[in-house]
């Protein structure tokens, strides 16, 4: 079948099951996005200019990138590794800057990845008085004050976003994650990884949380990333209840993604307006802004791309719940999700961890840690407490996968920064927060000058 060929029920099912392969098979992808800033003046860059985005992403073509372009704008780039595995570099809508790592065997290559990434963006940005910095949501900026991508999709969300929660847009233009993209073997797998996963991912929120400012000022959460996500879009966040309810499989995600209203449908350069439509309804019927078209493979792949849940299911899984922060913090959330799901033994007791947690305690759990973090509690426990085990079943997966670096060093140090946030019961929020009230008394200024990349 090929991608503009009309879908069949299996068509749907099989853009997930397409992934299935065995464990010797298994890769890491890492995605992470991080604020761009002029150094003089802090503000966001635009698109053009000879300090903008569009400059950024120029520069570095000199570093084997090739560009993508839509509608006469670049707006990403793209390079091969030695493997011919292929990694980009892609502009979220307020210019936050993406690179979306090529599927690597282990947390060593996807650390060498993260750290060539940011030294070749530092090299370029040095030279226009650009920092980045990396954080969950924007510490300084209005939603106004950031300049907006010239891309397609981005023009129709922007429109549909503020019909269905308030803060949308601020998911949009103000917000930077660090996501961690696996692997499973069959469907038994998959479901297994995505319940303990889903469970899990707000003591990760906790573990993460590094996004306690808005507008120059603390804003009474740890995350607020994480809150944004709560008000959003209710028909495509959250934490998928029937994820934990017996039957779960590849069959209920499509039947759950049908009924996600679509976004567009993008042909050629064009991303056609199909806002809150039924995906449904363009499989059998055909809808009037596209006559006589059904849709196709790669409408059904773009429409999987606009679902935001906790976990997403595509052909693989993507980890979706940390804060954008520092280099270690990258490498850490790889290192973290490897560890529990990567490994039997490992899978096994974080599903322990959360087996007997009832189906209102995972989206209370997630509303509660954008406050309070790792002072949270669930089922009797709290999050630190959760963490703390978490991080050690992480840990001794790592240590069972047994995967070396050149040095003959294992995995588990990419670790050390977590356990440190767990044990301590600080999240990387409190410990800015604590920064701000004390040695910077109130001046937000120091969070880019010390804390950049």
């Amino acid at each position: 079948m090929t991608d503009a060929a009309p879908l069949s029920r299996n068509d749907l099912i099989g853009a997930m099951s397409k992934g299935a392969k065995p464990k010797a098979q298994w890769r890491i992808g890492a995605e992470h996005e991080k604020f761009g800033f002029d150094r003089s003046t802090l503000r966001r860059p635009t698109y053009e200019g000879d300090t903008g985005i569009l400059a950024m992403l120029t520069g570095l073509q000199r570093f084997g990138w090739s560009p993508v372009e839509e509608a006469g704008h670049v707006i990403a780039l793209e390079r091969k590794n030695d493997e011919g595995m292929t990694a980009s570099i892609s502009l979220e809508p307020g210019g936050q800057f993406e690179l979306s790592g090529a599927p690597l065997k282990d947390v060593h290559d996807i650390c060498n990845e993260t750290g060539q990434h940011l030294m070749e963006v530092k090299q370029v940005a040095d030279q226009m008085n650009l920092g980045f910095l990396g954080a969950g949501f924007d510490p300084m900026w209005r939603r106004e004050d950031v300049p907006v991508m010239p891309k397609g999709r981005y023009v129709i969300m922007r429109n549909y976003m503020p019909k269905k929660g308030r803060l949308g847009l601020d998911m949009m233009l103000r917000t930077c994650t660090i996501q961690s993209n696996l692997d499973f073997s069959d469907e038994a797998d998959m479901v297994a990884k995505f319940r303990t996963s889903l469970a899990l991912q707000p003591i990760a929120t906790a573990l993460f949380a590094c996004s306690p400012f808005t507008e120059g000022k603390p804003n009474g959460f740890l995350s607020a990333r994480a809150n944004v996500w709560t008000d959003t879009d209710p028909d495509r966040t959250g934490m998928l209840d029937f994820v934990f309810r017996d039957g779960f499989g590849y069959e209920r995600y499509a039947d759950y993604a049908l009924d996600v209203p679509m976004y567009f449908a993008k042909r050629g350069d064009t991303y056609v307006d199909l806002s809150g439509q039924s995906f449904r309804s363009f499989m059998t019927d055909g809808l009037p802004a596209l006559p006589g078209e059904r849709a196709t493979k790669k409408d059904w792949n773009d429409h999987l791309t606009t679902l935001f849940p906790e976990v997403r299911l595509k052909s693989y899984l993507e980890m979706r719940g940390a804060d954008g922060g520092p280099w270690s913090r990258i490498c850490a959330l790889q290192a973290l999700w490897a560890g529990v799901l990567y490994d039997g033994a490992a899978l096994a007791a974080a599903w322990d961890l959360v087996k007997d947690w009832d189906i209102a305690d995972h989206e209370r759990l997630r509303r509660d840690v954008t406050r309070l973090g790792l002072k949270a509690e669930v089922a009797g426990r709290s999050v630190r407490d959760v963490a703390v085990d978490m991080v050690a079943i992480a840990k001794q997966g790592l240590k069972n996968r047994a995967r070396f670096s050149g040095g003959m060093v294992d995995e588990r140090g990419y670790l050390s920064e977590l356990e440190d946030i767990a044990d301590s019961g600080l999240t990387p929020a409190d410990r800015l927060l604590a920064l701000y009230h004390g040695e910077w008394q109130g001046d937000l200024t120091r969070l880019y000058r010390d804390f950049a990349y």
